[in-house]
């Protein structure tokens, strides 16, 4: 395992040894690709121009959920395939998922009945193998004791289900599998761009990097070239002469956070104006709401319009009942990102698409003559599916796993997780000490950092508030910052606040701005460069 925060020795590691398997792409595509072919013994490079997750993988509605939407079009092997990949990560990453109750009212216009709906819950919870609670439904007269939130007389009842939720965000999940990438020797580096792909002699890929901290630039070989940029994908595959049969359609997808609106137990789901689900989704003590979607040609259109905000905030003052109806003033912070959805032939057949119709499938497409991958569309959900999807196709190109039986998914075995809760909740003095803040905390730490985690005792021993967070409810303690350059690959001040942690998205901007226990963690983490880090993230 290389020491992340070492960029130096990571850069010549990376220019001096030939690799298996190169990955350009540090999403959730990219990441659960490195974490598997690492984890079954392939020597694995990945490189992202950003921070991980720092596209489209930090810009989800965190949900893990089985695409009970594309019954719609009956699309059942999707939605049976969907949910059993989100049953996996309920059972095998339970820190980072959770099985959460989803609410759906139903409004007597809508377009199916309410025999429909309920219909629909049944036939997704079958075909998620009834691995969850049971869906049930509610009267109207019920709606109210169960959701405050829900008016009187609009909606003639509502269908409850079952779904994931991530506890700690999407980036964070993201950050797993780097973190496994890292466990099982892979190499990663962020904010290192790739400007070149060319191919030897001999077959094998070169690739010219340069760092993005310091300017070097350096060359990696690899016998396998994977492109997992996302919504990138095309251009990349242009700018290195790869041709496919599949292609990218976008979607934007924008989400608000506003103050908690309802119960932070479950999840609100409800058909928006535009037919597509709507949610209001409990998000650390706050609500994250929307989301829209709004066919876009290119990732630069991705940005909050005002129109995107009077969409969410009409939605959601439409259907909840609230103190005061919501304004832009209640708006903490904003996510937008695209969906990339993948489709097969030419742009000239895009008229002839339903693109608000179309699925998240992800789809690996393979040149074998040249030994490369190119990863298009797919969602949080599935990511499991696609890393054994990319480790056999790197097998049938010549790569050897000898270690195919790999749990690549996982932290560690059970016994260790449960020695480490038992052992760092007594050593956490958050929310006054009480045991269940503790319990929540230690599965908190082990979720951040897995046996890693470890490495935090001496902090937490020598006292001096370590067991504390920086501020309350800010869901991050002063002993994290000893692993924030090394284990969590901070470069930036931004990394922390927006993809380690969810300070950025929970606090409104000026908040954050004017706190001095933020200004000291800031000047801990980048000693010199700590102003020039604030004034990155805050401006003067």
């Amino acid at each position: 395992m290389s020491d992340g925060g070492d960029r130096p020795a990571l850069r010549k590691q990376l220019a001096h040894r030939e690799y298996d398997v190169f990955i350009a792409g540090g999403g959730i595509n990219g990441a659960v690709s490195a974490a598997a072919l690492a984890g079954m013994g392939a020597a694995v490079a990945l490189v992202d121009r950003g921070d991980f997750a720092g596209g489209t993988s930090q810009e989800s509605s965190c949900l893990v959920w089985g695409g009970i939407k594309y019954l719609e079009g009956a699309e059942l092997r999707l939605v049976r395939e969907l949910c059993r990949s989100r049953n996996a990560l309920l059972s095998e990453l339970p820190d980072f998922v959770r099985e959460t109750r989803f609410l759906a009212p139903h409004d007597p216009g809508f377009r199916h009945g309410a025999a429909m709906l309920r219909l629909g819950t049944w036939l997704y919870w079958w075909l998620g193998g009834n691995a969850t609670r049971r869906p049930a439904w509610h009267g109207a007269k019920a709606l109210a004791s169960l959701e405050a939130a829900l008016p009187m007389g609009l909606f003639d009842g509502a269908v409850e289900y079952s779904d994931g939720l991530l506890s700690d965000g999407d980036a964070r999940l993201v950050m797993h599998f780097i973190q496994r990438a890292d466990d099982g020797g892979a190499a990663c580096l962020n904010y290192a761009e790739l400007l070149e792909s060319s191919r030897d002699p001999g077959g094998k890929w070169v690739l010219r990097v340069r760092d993005g901290v310091d300017g070097e630039e350096f060359t990696v070989k690899s016998r396998v070239f994977i492109n997992a940029a996302g919504p990138w994908a095309g251009e990349l595959n242009e700018g290195g002469g790869i041709q496919t049969k599949h292609r990218l359609l976008l979607s934007k997808g924008v989400h608000l956070v506003v103050r908690e609106i309802a119960d932070p137990s479950r999840v609100l789901a409800f058909f928006g104006d535009d037919g597509r689900l709507f949610f209001v989704i409990p998000f650390g003590g706050r609500s994250l709401v929307g989301t829209t979607d709004t066919r876009v040609d290119h990732v630069d259109e991705a940005f909050v319009t005002p129109g995107d905000r009077r969409f969410i905030l009409r939605n959601l003052n439409k259907r909840l009942r609230l103190a005061s109806p919501l304004t832009e003033a209640d708006i903490l912070s904003e996510r937008c990102g695209v969906r990339p959805l993948a489709v097969a032939g030419h742009r000239g057949h895009d008229a002839d698409l339903d693109w608000m119709r179309l699925s998240r499938r992800h789809v690996v497409e393979v040149d074998a003559r040249r030994r490369h991958l190119t990863l298009f569309g797919g969602k949080l959900t599935d990511c499991l599916n696609l890393g054994a999807e990319v480790v056999r196709e790197v097998r049938h190109l010549g790569v050897l796993t000898p270690h195919a039986q790999a749990e690549w998914w996982r932290t560690s075995d059970h016994e260790t997780r449960e020695k480490f809760l038992a052992m760092a909740a007594p050593r956490l003095s958050v929310s006054a000490g009480t045991r269940s803040a503790q319990a929540a905390w230690a599965s908190r730490l082990w979720m951040r950092y897995g046996a890693a985690a470890n490495q935090l005792f001496p902090a937490l021993a020598g006292g001096k508030g370590a067991g504390f967070e920086i501020f309350p409810d800010s869901e991050y303690l002063w002993a994290e910052a000893g692993l924030a350059r090394t284990r969590d690959r901070v470069v930036h001040l931004d990394d922390l606040l927006r993809r380690r942690t969810r300070l950025a998205l929970r606090f409104a901007k000026s908040e954050l701005a004017e706190s001095k226990p933020l200004r000291e963690l800031n000047r801990k983490l980048f000693g010199k460069d700590a102003g020039a880090e604030w004034e990155r993230c805050f401006g003067r």
